[in-house]
């Protein structure tokens, strides 16, 4: 799962289909993310992939990534059964963060400055992402994070889990561990040769990339 004690976990997020998501499990993925924000590019219907996402159960964490969603698409998230977490990637408030009424859920800081990596110590959440700012979209622009603001604000923190996203690929993610020290790394587009459609090679070379790092240098955030 997400945040095994002892490694550093990956989470393949924008997953479209049953098969990448098989795929991505058998490769060794502690969770897999849904986008069910209308305006991403892999954004997936609800009511279209809700029985194939119930049927993953028990094998993934299951994340459901949500922007500046509305009561009902909330409510049919938290109440299908269908997911571990939902990851809040908007312009949400700590207030409509724990309105929502989920058992876990995690908050993505898209980080443009310090001033907005204090901001996320405001949602109750332990459970913060870290993704690289961009003005064009609210994730998955392939944009790197400030790796060494981000390890000293990481470091400070070391109560919260942190899951480090923006612009990982298979030959960067253990640079960006050996820096960082999340508790967990994600990506989209770095493991995907073709729009929406997740790379059974890219996704290998990321997770043993992930997995020899945390061996040599004994991780356990």
């Amino acid at each position: 799962m997400l945040f095994d004690s002892g490694r550093v976990g990956v989470k393949i997020c924008g997953i479209t289909n049953e098969a990448d998501a098989a795929m991505c499990i058998d490769a060794g993925a502690g969770a897999l993310g849904f986008n069910f924000y209308s305006g991403s590019k892999r954004f997936i219907d609800p009511e279209q992939s809700f029985e194939w996402i119930r049927s993953l159960e028990k094998t993934v964490d299951r994340v459901a990534v949500v922007v500046n969603a509305d009561a009902n698409l909330l409510s049919r998230l938290r109440d299908s059964g269908c997911f571990e977490f939902i990851q809040f990637h908007g312009d949400e408030s700590p207030a409509e963060c724990m309105a929502c009424g989920a058992q876990d859920w995690i908050r993505a800081v898209r980080v443009k400055d310090t001033s907005a990596l204090d901001a996320a110590l405001d949602f109750s959440t332990p459970h913060l992402l870290l993704d690289a700012w961009s003005q064009a979209a609210y994730g998955g622009t392939g944009h790197v994070a400030d790796w060494k603001m981000l390890s000293e604000f990481v470091r400070r923190n070391s109560a919260r889990k942190f899951v480090l996203a923006g612009g990982l690929t298979p030959r960067n993610v253990s640079e960006a561990i050996r820096i960082v020290r999340p508790a967990a790394v994600d990506v989209a587009g770095g493991v995907e040769s073709e729009p929406r459609r997740k790379d059974a090679v890219l996704v290998k070379a990321f997770i043993n990339a992930v997995n020899c790092r945390s061996h040599l240098e004994g991780d356990s955030p």
